[in-house]
């Protein structure tokens, strides 16, 4: 198991990119549209993990609602497993709160799946599977 990304939400993620690809010189690696979730991403590498911006692309993506709430910032940390379908069962048998019980297709065709914040002590978890080739 391994930190995959910190999703960090934001208005604007050219915006956004000013600060982590200009002044730190992270590269934008990977950007897209992710439909189901009315968000734009884009990924930057740091280390063996990403910094990944959020962007809503309408006003009710869960992002948008995150920003009216909260404003910009950390929205969820990804943490990438082996099985998320056996990791999502031993959560729901141990009594975890999940947003989702099954995954589903997220950034860069992983599989994913949060995990409610009331579960985690205050963090929106999410889980995340590279599909295998």
């Amino acid at each position: 198991m391994k930190i995959n990304h910190l999703g960090i939400a934001t208005k604007s993620i050219s915006e956004a990119l000013k600060f982590w690809q200009d002044s730190l010189g992270l590269d934008n690696i990977h950007t897209e549209e992710v439909e189901e979730q009315k968000v734009r991403v884009a990924m930057l590498p740091i280390g063996e993990s990403r910094v990944e911006l959020l962007e809503p692309t309408s006003e009710d993506s869960p992002i948008s609602k995150f920003l009216e709430k909260r404003g910009g910032g950390i929205h969820h940390i990804a943490v990438e497993v082996e099985d998320i379908e056996a990791s999502l069962a031993k959560l729901k048998a141990e009594g975890a709160r999940l947003i989702d019980e099954t995954p589903r297709i997220g950034a860069e065709g992983c599989l994913i799946a949060f995990v409610h914040p009331t579960t985690t002590g205050g963090v929106l978890l999410e889980l995340t599977q590279k599909i295998k080739e």
